[in-house]
């Protein structure tokens, strides 16, 4: 599996607030077998998750899901759920969570970290840092890798006109996904598998986090416009509802075909790189992550749960800023070249000092030995 198959997902007109565009998904008939309920955490603290290798992923996490694949649909959640924290005199409560994704007993359930779970992937990537001691690398660096890590992401709440959109939003007869554009740029994608679930979650999209790139289009956009259909009497004529009815089908195939050729075209096309990370019976839970490539294209992080044939009973993502895009594909560049500086900049055909360049751009420059990297800079300018 590299893509992201959206089979039985029909594409609706959109519906226009401001600069936000929220394009229906729907499907003729539900995924059998699964179903997806919330879990509702109190307060408005940080969580953090335990990793399970002397790691931790810490973030505002609102709720979690809970996948249920017993066949019943029956309601799974627990809401109201108080979880942790560092007693009642703390003065900001910390959650303490055990996995990103854990079954609930012996039960044919899954409690999950939406969006948090490829979040965590992204923040994953070569983490152990430099695998060989060159001198170019701190000894910090060295021992610990890339950790800390952290990047920046926006609550749903803080996107200018996201909250009054999803507020006014009208859904659509067997809706179960919603894509989500900010200035006609795509935000996120959100695929459930029952109708019902998608009515319940729609209102946890402006309590999701939302890349750097999303938050600067949604202040700084223009309003996008509206879905219109023209509908012209052509030599046959509208002659009745029947016609009229014929028309606006057309419209709206047209529609659909312009949106999933053009809007939705790099989410559909890229080629992922997909990580299990738990077996539901017929389903399985993945985190993806894109090939960070340069020139442009958007490119999105997230995770799916998938039928037997690959098909997406659920979905959410998160868009990467260019700084993101960037940072993914030097650490990609440099772990193929086991962390060295020289035979890197040879593979990019650039020089050492760029490729210094870029790692302190990517905000790594901490991870680098700075006497060892200035007597290379001055050797290269001496030579």
């Amino acid at each position: 599996m590299t893509r992201i198959d959206l089979s039985g997902l029909v594409t609706r007109p959109a519906q226009v607030w401001g600069g936000v565009r929220l394009v229906p998904l729907v499907r003729d008939e539900p995924v059998p077998g699964l179903r997806l309920h919330r879990e509702v955490y109190e307060g408005w603290g940080a969580a953090s998750v335990e990793l399970g290798d002397r790691t931790a992923y810490t973030s505002y996490i609102p709720h979690g899901f809970v996948a249920d694949w017993t066949g019943t649909g029956a309601e799974a959640a627990s809401y109201g759920t108080r979880l942790g924290g560092d007693g009642e005199q703390a003065t900001v409560p910390v959650r303490r969570l055990h996995r990103m994704a854990k079954r609930r007993g012996r039960e044919d359930r899954l409690r999950f970290l939406p969006l948090h779970l490829a979040l965590e992937g992204y923040l994953a990537l070569h983490f152990g840092g430099p695998s060989v001691v060159w001198d170019d690398w701190s000894r910090e660096a060295l021992r610990r890798g890339l950790s800390p890590r952290a990047e920046a992401a926006y609550a749903g709440w803080t996107v200018p006109g996201l909250a009054e959109a999803l507020r006014v939003f009208e859904l659509h007869p067997g809706q179960c996904g919603l894509l989500l554009y900010v200035a006609d740029a795509l935000a996120a994608a959100f695929v459930v598998p029952h109708p019902d679930d998608y009515r319940r979650l729609h209102p946890t999209l402006v309590e999701d986090l939302y890349g750097e790139l999303v938050h600067q289009y949604a202040y700084y956009g223009a309003p996008v416009p509206e879905f219109t259909a023209r509908i012209r009497d052509g030599a046959g004529g509208i002659r009745g509802l029947a016609d009229l009815r014929a028309a606006a089908l057309e419209q709206e195939r047209a529609w659909a075909v312009a949106h999933d050729g053009l809007m939705a075209r790099d989410l559909r096309e890229t080629s992922y790189s997909f990580e299990r990370a738990y077996r539901m019976g017929p389903f399985s839970l993945y985190r993806f992550l894109p090939p960070f490539e340069r020139g442009g294209r958007e490119q999105h992080i997230g995770e799916v749960i998938t039928d037997r044939k690959g098909r997406a009973a659920y979905l959410k993502t998160f868009r990467l800023s260019e700084n993101q895009i960037r940072k993914g594909y030097l650490l990609n560049r440099l772990a193929e070249h086991d962390w060295h500086l020289g035979r890197t900049a040879e593979a990019l055909g650039t020089s050492y000092a760029e490729v210094v360049r870029r790692v302190r751009g990517a905000g790594l420059g901490g991870l680098l030995d700075a006497h060892a990297v200035a007597r290379r800079l001055r050797e290269d300018r001496e030579s």
